[in-house]
């Protein structure tokens, strides 16, 4: 592993200044793709967002928040829609809700409340007028951003990790100072839902990726490495992405941006240790609720229970 890491380093080093700088950054910023319409779950998105959807007594955004303030992210950065007001409510202070639970001695609860949003953690809100893909999505928030590593997290993803999967990939982008993909094996009949990595392994955890190809046949796969809802990217994916053609489906891929980032800069696929959950679909969804409902501190004796009870 060492006989990879120094070259690499070095290539940062002999570059500009400005790349090794970028490189020796911490990743504080993350960016949530929000701006979706959710038609998956109709009529219940019709009018709210599918990231309010809660999971036992959170909803999916807030998993993927708390998922991300654990990693060290303070700066969390919101590409929205039309119809994602009730986010940004979420994120915000309820005044009268605070105090009502003040008066009544609700001091626990107030506690929830005010967990939502911690007060080193801040919300940036930026619109998305079109619904041109992921790529486009990450891209709206490249002046937040700035010349800084950063995170990208999509909500339909619950990632369950000790540590937080983001964590683990923070850890990796610290050592290796590159960008990172979570990835996991999928089923060669499912290529067709990710973007697919191929490359040299590094060890049980790492792939020194050298391809990815976006969505392909089962024919096609380079491999059955699929990426999940997690990166952590580097500046340059920015220009990548402004300079894509349209890809799949006619959009604007994130996947796309990074397969020509693989030209100048390294890239790594990370195995992580935990559980996804495709909450963008409603299998996933019902299992996400189920099985974290087991785990829950207040209702998961009783609802297993519960659950035994069943003739199923």
């Amino acid at each position: 592993m060492e006989s990879l890491k120094r070259p690499m380093q070095q290539s940062f080093a002999s570059a500009d200044p400005a790349s090794a700088k970028t490189h020796s950054m911490r990743v504080q910023k993350a960016i949530f793709p929000v701006a979706g319409l959710g038609t998956r779950f109709l009529p219940a998105t019709k009018a709210q967002p599918k990231e309010m959807l809660p999971v036992v007594d959170k909803p999916l955004i807030q998993y993927a928040v708390e998922e991300a303030y654990a990693a060290g992210v303070r700066e969390m950065i919101f590409v929205t829609g039309r119809h994602k007001r009730p986010i940004e409510d979420h994120f915000d202070m309820t005044f009268e809700l605070e105090v009502a639970l003040e008066q009544a001695n609700k001091q626990e609860l107030l506690a929830v409340v005010r967990s939502v949003k911690p007060d080193d953690m801040e919300c940036i809100y930026v619109r998305q007028a079109q619904a041109l893909g992921l790529g486009h999505a990450v891209l709206c928030g490249q002046r937040l951003i700035g010349n800084q590593p950063f995170a990208v997290l999509l909500a339909d993803d619950l990632m369950v990790g000790e540590p937080p999967v983001l964590a683990q990939m923070v850890e990796q982008y610290d050592e290796w100072r590159a960008s990172i993909l979570a990835v996991q094996e999928v089923q060669a009949e499912h290529t067709r839902r990710y973007g697919i990595v191929d490359g040299t392994v590094v060890n049980d955890r790492l792939v020194d990726v050298n391809r990815i190809v976006e969505k392909p046949a089962p024919e096609d796969a380079p491999s059955r490495l699929g990426v999940a809802g997690r990166y952590i990217l580097t500046p340059g994916v920015f220009h990548e992405i402004a300079t894509q053609q349209r890809g799949v489906g006619g959009e604007i891929q994130l996947t796309d941006g990074i397969a020509s980032l693989l030209r100048r800069e390294k890239v790594f696929a990370y195995r992580y240790r935990g559980k996804r959950y495709d909450c963008g679909s409603k299998e996933g969804f019902l299992q996400a609720n189920v099985e974290l409902a087991l785990t829950h501190r207040e209702i998961g004796p009783g609802f297993r229970d519960y659950l035994k009870g069943l003739e199923l």
